[in-house]
């Protein structure tokens, strides 16, 4: 089956997201915008992930548990996991490696945890933006030893990318696709290098308005509507 898709959505468990992205928000706004799948991609947890996969359950569709890690080169990663019970370990994991640094509400903004129908659970307390302890270099196969993929993020950004943090691509990191907001502006001695690697472009969106504005989503080909299989294509040869 062909899936149209965005992997790269934040919540309002991420201080930088707008309060409105809320699970159900997400999930309705993602039925809106015609998507098939989507994930929510918070800053360093999937705490978030449970209530998306319910909320997007309710519609129909497909909510890949996710994450966006911060490296400890401050590069950020796209990690996208099977299921609730890798994404939870995955993201205890990460939480042990994040500096015991507190949110500050009036410089970051809340770190809000909902279930399914926008009820506020919880609140976190540790700074998410932090960067972690984990290195770019480590980063793909601890993810693969979860059940999922890493994917170096936005990486034709000007910050937070591998390319603009590291200078460099470097094959040694085994990453088997990667995210680009405007794959047209990579240079051609870039794209030489990325040959064989799966590109795909998500909306990174912080507010409702942006998963609305991002324009032609993208088809995948998948074998069953699983988040593990939408892995397993995104895995493979593009």
């Amino acid at each position: 089956m062909q899936i149209t898709f965005d992997f790269h959505i934040h919540s309002c468990l991420s201080p930088c997201a707008s309060p409105e992205m809320t699970p159900r928000n997400i999930a309705s706004m993602a039925a809106l915008c015609g998507l098939t799948a989507f994930a929510v991609s918070d800053h360093n947890t999937c705490r978030q992930c449970p209530a998306v996969m319910a909320a997007a359950a309710e519609l129909g569709l497909i909510a890949v548990p996710a994450m966006e890690l911060t490296t400890s080169e401050e590069a950020h990663i796209l990690c996208l996991l099977p299921d609730t019970d890798a994404a939870a370990a995955f993201s205890d994991y990460v939480y042990k490696r994040l500096p015991g640094i507190e949110n500050r509400l009036d410089i970051f903004g809340e770190q809000t945890v909902m279930d399914k129908d926008d009820n506020i659970t919880g609140v976190e307390r540790k700074l998410l933006l932090s960067a972690t302890s984990i290195s770019v270099y480590d980063v793909c196969g601890l993810v693969d030893g979860f059940g999922g993929i890493a994917i170096p993020a936005h990486i034709d950004r000007p910050s937070f990318s591998v390319l603009s943090n590291l200078g460099l691509w470097d094959s040694a990191w085994g990453f088997k696709a990667y995210e680009a907001r405007d794959p047209d502006s990579l240079s051609p001695a870039l794209k030489r290098q990325l040959e064989g690697l799966r590109g795909v472009t998500n909306s990174d969106s912080h507010w409702l308005e942006a998963m609305a504005a991002h324009q032609s989503p993208e088809a995948l080909e998948i074998e069953r509507p699983t988040a593990s299989a939408i892995i397993d294509a995104l895995k493979s040869q593009p």
